[in-house]
C-alpha cells in the first residue's frame, strides 16, 4: 500500500513563502512521476508541477518562475517551494504519484495540506 504525506501548508501572508513536502513510504524513482495537484474552493483540482523519474521537471507555465518543485531521493521525498504567495494561491495541496505497470496507470494521492495565503 502507497502511502503518501504531504506536509509544510499553513496560514501565510501575501508575498510569503511555504515548503510543501511529500513523504512516500517506498522509493519516490519506483514511480513513472510524482506531482503536485491543488483544489480551490468551488474549483477542480488543477496539476501544478511535476517529476519524472529521470528527474525531468514541469511546471505550469501561470506558476513558473514562483513555484519549484525538487526532490531527495534519498528521503523518498518531494517538495514544492512557493514563492510570492499571492491570495489567489489558496487551496489544498496535494501530491500525486503515478506509476504505469504495462499500459495501465496507477495513481495515489496524498491526503492533501491546506495553503492559506491571507493579509
Amino acid at each position: 500500500q502507497v502511502r503518501l504525506v504531504e506536509s509544510g501548508g499553513g496560514l501565510v501572508q501575501p508575498g510569503g513563502f511555504l515548503r510543501l513536502s511529500c513523504a512516500a513510504s517506498e522509493s519516490i524513482l519506483s514511480f513513472s512521476d510524482m506531482g503536485w495537484y491543488r483544489q480551490a474552493p468551488g474549483k477542480e483540482r488543477d496539476w501544478v508541477a511535476g517529476i519524472t523519474s529521470g528527474g525531468t521537471i514541469m511546471t505550469v507555465d501561470s506558476l513558473k518562475g514562483r513555484f519549484t518543485i525538487s526532490r531527495d531521493n534519498a528521503k523518498n521525498t518531494v517538495y514544492l517551494e512557493m514563492n510570492n504567495l499571492k491570495t489567489e494561491d489558496t487551496a489544498v495541496y496535494y501530491c500525486n504519484a503515478r506509476r504505469v505497470i504495462r499500459t495501465t496507470d496507477f495513481n495515489y494521492w496524498g491526503q492533501g495540506t491546506q495553503v492559506t495565503v491571507s493579509s
